[in-house]
């Protein structure tokens, strides 16, 4: 029995780190290519490369290229990714809180609606969403394409059902004689949101702003939709496709621009990655 159960951990053991090495080889690939010049990725794209200060020369490159105004594009997924993050999570938060303190027919239709949006592909609206966008600069003359507050309010719309189904699931396993007891103190119904409620929600808080800058940060296509590519205002991604071009392709600065994009999700994932494990399984069981 004792053997058998050695056996098994070891092929637990040795199928964690094949999946593991699977998982990093691409990234793997990225880091040794960053450090290359073109010719050298397409001669050999998997040895190492020769000189690793080819990579600072690259990210000099990518800072300074006036046609790619990278540093801008900096710039704009990150007012983008921040804005839209506080947006979604305290909106959802408080939406959430009040659909879960108040059961009623209405509450349970409007958080029907919002789950509704989770098993609705992105594919399908991203054309209609360019017409309403169109409709409301055409009857509003509010300009939506090509603009900040058009992407920040698309990922808003896009992010705000997940938000609200975790935070949903989170709230009901606070008690409510918590707020009970500070509605009894004298506190209001925002004083109680944001004094008792908010702070005990702060597993969740992380859990939903690391996933949804992740998948902010990294977007292409609803920023090629709603911005356009080649366009004065861009974001990460699309900068990075402008390395991509009909006739050549620039594999060393691609590569570079990629790992550069990637270090600052990374460090954030890494440095909030117990509060996501926490804040996936709180919640669960009331």
């Amino acid at each position: 029995m004792a053997s058998k159960k050695k056996i098994t951990r070891a092929l637990i053991t040795l199928l964690t780190v094949v999946l593991f090495l699977a998982t990093m080889f691409p990234f793997f690939i990225v880091v040794i290519n960053a450090a290359k010049s073109s010719l050298e990725i397409i001669t050999d794209p998997i040895a190492l490369p020769d000189k690793w200060s080819q990579l600072f020369a690259n990210i000099k490159t990518i800072w300074t290229s006036p046609s790619i105004r990278y540093a801008s594009s900096v710039y704009t997924s990150a007012i983008i990714t921040i804005v839209s993050l506080i947006t979604i999570s305290v909106f959802s938060a408080m939406a959430a809180w009040v659909l879960v303190r108040r059961k009623t027919k209405v509450s349970t239709i409007v958080f029907i609606i919002f789950i509704s949006g989770l098993v609705i592909p992105f594919q399908v609206v991203m054309f209609p969403l360019v017409s309403l966008f169109r409709i409301i600069n055409e009857t509003f003359g509010i300009q939506m394409l090509r603009t900040f507050h058009g992407m920040i309010f698309a990922y808003i719309g896009f992010g705000a059902p997940m938000a609200v189904f975790m935070f949903h699931g989170f709230i009901k396993s606070i008690p409510l004689e918590l707020e009970e007891a500070a509605l009894i103190d004298g506190c209001t119904k925002p004083q109680i949101f944001f004094k008792i409620v908010m702070p005990i929600l702060k597993p969740i808080f992380v859990t939903i702003s690391i996933l949804n800058a992740i998948w902010i940060w990294n977007d292409f296509l609803l920023p090629s939709l709603i911005l356009g590519i080649g366009q004065e205002l861009q974001t990460i991604p699309l900068a990075i496709a402008a390395f991509a071009g009909s006739f050549v392709k620039k594999w060393d600065l691609i590569m570079t621009a990629v790992l550069m994009a990637a270090t600052p999700i990374l460090i954030g994932f890494f440095l909030g990655q117990k509060h996501i494990i926490k804040g996936m399984v709180s919640g669960s069981i009331k």
